[in-house]
C-alpha cells in the first residue's frame, strides 16, 4: 500500500473510530461535561442557588402565586368563603356592561393627564434648579423629599383640612387675601379631580426631584463649562446639556408616573369616597367597590376581573412604550 494510501486509511479509521470528540456523547464529551459541572460547583455556582432559593421561594408565594391565583379568581364567583363556582367569561361580560365603568375610565385617564400635566415637569424643574445652587444642597433636597416621608393617609387627611370649602377654610382664607374665592373645593365636581391631583403631585414629586438630581449631579463639569465659554446660558445649558444626560432616566419616569396615576386609588377613597355626583370615581376605586362596596358577600370575581384587564392594558402600554422609544433612547 502506498503512503497515500495508508494515510488516507488511517485518516478514514480515525474519522468513523470509536473515540467521539466533546459533546458528542462519547466518553471524551462525558468528561467535558463532568469537568463543567465540576468547575460551575467549585466557582460557587452551586451555593449562589442555594443562597437565593429561599428568595425565590418567598418571591413567588408572595407574588406571583397571588397573581395566577387572581387570574384563576377571574373566571369564578367566590366571596372567599364558600367553594367557587366556575364561570367562565360572566365576570369580564358584568364588568365591561356596566355603566360606571365608562365614567371611571375617563376620570382614571384625566386624572393621569392632570398628574402628567403638573407632575411631570415640577420635579424636574426643582432638580435642575436645586442643582444649579452653589450651597445648602443638602437642606433643599432634605425639604423636597420631607413630603415623601409623611404617611400618605395623614397628608390626605392634613390636605382635606386645607381643603374646607367654608370662607374660613385655610385655601379660601389665603385666597381670600387676594378677592378670590371661597371654592367648593372637594365638593365640586369641576374642582374636585383637580384639587386630588394637587395633592398627589405634592405627596410623590420629593422622589421623583431625588431621582432627577442624582442624574443631574452625575453629568461632568466639563460639558457644563464647555457650553458657558460657548456663550450658552442658563436655559440653553438645561437643554443642550443636562436634558440628553437625563434622557433614560425621562423616559423610565414618563411610563412609571402613567403607571401609578392610572392606579390612583388612595386620594379618591379618602377625599371624596368618588364624589361629588361620580366625579372622581376611577378605575381602582370602582375595583373596591366591587369587592366591599356592592354588597355583603362581595363580588370578588368581578373585581378580580376587571384588575386582570387593567394590568393586561398596562403591560401592552408598557411594552408599547418601550419598543417605540427604544431607538429614541439610545440615540
Amino acid at each position: 500500500m502506498s503512503s497515500s494510501g495508508a494515510l488516507r486509511h488511517t485518516g478514514g479509521a480515525a474519522a468513523t473510530g470509536g473515540n467521539h470528540t466533546p459533546g458528542t456523547g462519547g466518553p471524551r464529551g462525558g468528561r467535558a461535561r463532568r469537568r463543567d459541572v465540576v468547575t460551575w460547583v467549585q466557582r460557587g455556582g452551586l451555593s449562589s442557588v442555594v443562597f437565593a432559593l429561599p428568595l425565590l421561594l418567598i418571591f413567588g408565594i408572595f407574588s406571583w402565586w397571588p397573581i395566577v391565583r387572581s387570574i384563576v379568581m377571574s373566571f369564578q364567583k367566590t366571596n372567599l368563603v364558600g367553594d367557587p363556582t366556575w364561570v367562565g367569561w360572566r365576570n369580564f361580560e358584568y364588568v365591561l356592561t356596566d355603566p360606571d365603568l365608562p365614567n371611571a375610565i375617563l376620570n382614571t385617564l384625566y386624572f393621569a393627564l392632570l398628574a402628567l400635566v403638573f407632575g411631570y415637569p415640577i420635579p424636574l424643574v426643582t432638580a435642575v434648579l436645586m442643582s444649579s445652587v452653589r450651597k445648602r444642597k443638602g437642606l433643599y433636597s432634605v425639604l423636597a423629599y420631607l413630603p415623601v416621608v409623611v404617611p400618605p393617609v395623614v397628608a390626605v387627611l392634613l390636605w382635606k383640612f386645607f381643603y374646607d370649602g367654608a370662607a374660613d377654610g385655610v385655601f379660601n382664607t389665603i385666597l381670600g387675601y387676594v378677592g378670590l374665592g371661597p371654592y367648593a373645593w372637594l365638593s365640586s365636581p369641576s374642582l374636585a379631580m383637580p384639587s386630588l391631583v394637587v395633592e398627589a403631585t405634592w405627596a410623590a414629586a420629593g422622589g421623583t426631584v431625588i431621582i432627577y438630581l442624582a442624574a443631574l449631579l452625575s453629568v461632568p463639569d466639563e460639558l457644563y463649562d464647555a457650553a458657558e465659554v460657548d456663550g450658552a446660558g442658563i436655559w440653553r445649558r438645561v437643554w443642550h446639556v443636562s436634558m440628553p444626560q437625563l434622557r433614560g432616566v425621562l423616559l423610565i419616569t414618563f411610563i412609571l408616573q402613567i403607571i401609578g396615576t392610572v392606579q390612583v386609588f388612595l386620594e379618591p377613597y379618602l377625599f371624596t369616597g368618588g364624589g361629588p355626583a361620580g366625579a372622581t370615581q376611577t378605575i381602582l376605586l370602582m375595583i373596591y367597590d366591587y369587592a366591599f362596596g356592592r354588597s355583603l358577600g362581595g363580588n370578588y370575581g368581578a373585581a378580580t376581573a376587571l384588575s386582570v384587564m387593567l394590568a393586561v392594558f398596562l403591560a401592552v402600554l408598557s411594552l408599547l412604550y418601550f419598543k417605540l422609544t427604544s431607538g429614541w433612547s439610545k440615540s
